[in-house]
This record gives structure tokens, C-alpha cells and sequence, in this order.
């Protein structure tokens, strides 16, 4: 079984991959703030996945970050990046699936303490 820890590491790299695959340009602090983790904390992420070979760091003088790096997905990136997506969705099927059984199991304890439906569902 995989660790809490993992799977929070393998959902932070997929945002991460994605985020970057979607905007390569994009500075380590507006990535920090979309994900809400601290700047320090997506760099350590972000050497990790270029030590890993899933990104790699480019100069562009064009580019919106003020330093003129763009992330660029390698191909082991996309490859890596879709086969978390995949792994990410049935985790938050899973996810819902529960939720959606535990919200039933809540309303139905309410049905029979009340007697009645307090919501047009």
C-alpha cells in the first residue's frame, strides 16, 4: 500500500507537471501560490523532477519570468505526467465514490431521526 506521504508527493508532481506543461513560462512563485505550498518547497520539488529527468530548465529571453527560464517537460516528463494523471483520476474517483456513499449513509440517518427530508434531493 502506498504511503500518505506518497501519494501527496505524486499529487503535488502532477500538479506541478501539469501546471508546467500548460504554461512553461510561469514563475516558481505563481506555480508556489497556485498550489499553495511555499516557494522554497516548489523548488525543492522542482529540482527534484529535473534530478528525476522529467523537466528541464531552459533560458528564454522572451519569457514572462524575470529570470527568462522556461520548465519544459521532457519526454519522460509526459510520459511520467500521464501516468500519474491516470493514477490521480481513480484515486479521485475512489475518493468521491466514498464521499458520495458517506453523504447518502448522512442522509438517510437524518430520514430516520426526523422522519423527514430537510432538502429537495
Amino acid at each position: 500500500m502506498t504511503s500518505r506521504r506518497t501519494l501527496l508527493q505524486q499529487d503535488i508532481d502532477f500538479r506541478v507537471l501539469r501546471i508546467l506543461q500548460e504554461t512553461p513560462d510561469t514563475t516558481q512563485r505563481e506555480i508556489a501560490k497556485k498550489l499553495g505550498v511555499s516557494v522554497s518547497g516548489l523548488n525543492y520539488c522542482l529540482k527534484a523532477l529535473i534530478e528525476k529527468g522529467w523537466v528541464k530548465v531552459q533560458n528564454f529571453s522572451e519569457s514572462k519570468n524575470k529570470f527568462g527560464y522556461v520548465y519544459m517537460l521532457t519526454p519522460r516528463g509526459i510520459a511520467q505526467k500521464t501516468a500519474l494523471t491516470s493514477e490521480f483520476l481513480i484515486r479521485k474517483m475512489r475518493e468521491y465514490e466514498a464521499l458520495r456513499l458517506e453523504i447518502e449513509s448522512l442522509r438517510l440517518e437524518i430520514v430516520n431521526q426526523q422522519g423527514e427530508r430537510p432538502w429537495n434531493t
